[in-house]
């Protein structure tokens, strides 16, 4: 069993930047990749960005792309989302998600992930 927490989130104006951080804890913990993803009100869940947990490699939404930075500390069992440059469209409740049972789906698939968070809110004024 796998538990996902996340920190972080907060209210920010327009341009300003937050860390998000996801602790991961369980018996064993050695996933695929982690991801972020966020969902506003009366929205679908969206993905915002990924990273394989032992290369690093990294993937991002077009959104967020040259403002928002995934990476993992493997040390702590934590993945961090780094946002610059905040824009109100930005405003969601952010989630963080373990792929522990690759399936072969898309990083940006919310089917791919096995564990999620509870979810933090951040909130962008204008």
């Amino acid at each position: 069993q796998v538990q996902l927490v996340e920190s972080g989130g907060g209210l920010v104006q327009a341009g300003g930047s937050l860390r998000l951080s996801c602790a991961a804890s369980g018996r064993t913990f050695s996933p695929y990749a982690m991801g972020w993803f966020r969902q506003a009100p009366e929205k679908e869940r969206e993905f915002v960005a990924a990273i394989t947990w032992s290369g690093g490699n990294t993937a991002s939404a077009d959104s967020v792309k040259g403002r928002f930075t995934i990476s993992r500390d493997k040390a702590k069992n934590t993945v961090y989302l780094q946002m610059n440059n905040l824009k109100p469209e930005d405003t969601a409740v952010y989630y963080c998600a373990a792929d522990v049972n690759p399936r072969g789906r898309p990083w940006s698939s919310v089917r791919e992930y096995d564990y999620w968070g509870q979810g933090t809110q951040v909130t962008v004024s204008s």
